[in-house]
């Protein structure tokens, strides 16, 4: 059986490390993005070299459309070199920061910021990986619970989820022909490094222990073995759904 191979933008930290090793345990060799930190990346490919599958990582900014066209060369061009062929079968697109601040104090700066990172780069990074992602194939947008429920200060970010759902739902529609489902997975609070590492500081975890039902914040662990079911064939008849991973916050 001929290994699949997926792409997951944000890959070497959080929730798409998480993802990452997920799916190299299920046998799926991975293209994964990092923002800054050559060395961290290093360090993941060395990890999933050592679960039996095939890594590389390359540099990826989002907040510049140019960045979109260097990432998705130096992809395809590994995969003509590695494989013989440029198509590739799941596309996570996962990459994204947070901005704390109040309708009232956004700056245009950080709207933009926000509109870049979490829609424009996700519009335009999956529109320049179509024609390579393989028919019967993958994608998965990460979203937030945000979207659904509103917590103040996050206006802007929340928005940019609001539309990446609905991107998700077109994609499933006018990809339906060529049998490529695309789903959202959209994680509540979890513990990571996102927005300054916000959700691990005492107070706020506590408070979002209380309004979640399960009586926790989430981890990272969390959400990646949702990403790499929703890649298996288990999964194959969910298309242009929304699901939430947030232990229950504010059911």
């Amino acid at each position: 059986m001929k290994t699949k191979t997926a792409i997951i933008t944000g890959g070497s930290r959080g929730l798409g490390y998480d993802m990452a090793i997920n799916l190299a345990k299920n046998g799926v060799d991975i293209i994964f993005s990092y923002h800054s930190n050559s060395k961290k990346a290093t360090e993941i490919i060395k990890e999933i070299e050592a679960l039996g599958q095939k890594a590389v990582a390359f540099q990826f900014d989002a907040t510049t459309f140019e960045s979109i066209k260097t990432f998705t060369d130096s992809a395809i061009d590994y995969l003509q070199k590695e494989n013989g062929s440029t198509n590739f079968d799941y596309l996570i697109n996962n990459a994204g920061t947070g901005t704390y601040n109040l309708i009232s104090d956004t700056t245009e700066t950080q709207f933009d910021d926000m509109l870049n990172i979490h829609l424009k780069s996700v519009y335009f990074l999956t529109q320049t990986l179509l024609p390579h992602l393989n028919d019967s194939g993958r994608i998965i947008n990460i979203s937030s619970g945000l979207a659904r429920f509103s917590l103040q200060g996050m206006s802007a970010y929340a928005i940019m989820k609001g539309a990446i759902e609905v991107f998700t739902r077109y994609l499933a529609k006018e990809l339906g022909p060529r049998k490529i489902t695309a789903n959202v997975v959209a994680p509540g609070a979890i513990a990571t490094d996102f927005a300054g590492g916000s959700n691990k500081q005492e107070d706020k975890a506590a408070l979002i222990s209380s309004i979640t039902a399960l009586g926790r914040v989430g981890e990272a662990e969390d959400i990646g073995g949702i990403v790499a079911f929703l890649c298996s064939d288990k999964a194959g008849w969910i298309n242009g759904q929304r699901i939430e991973a947030s232990g229950g916050m504010l059911v």
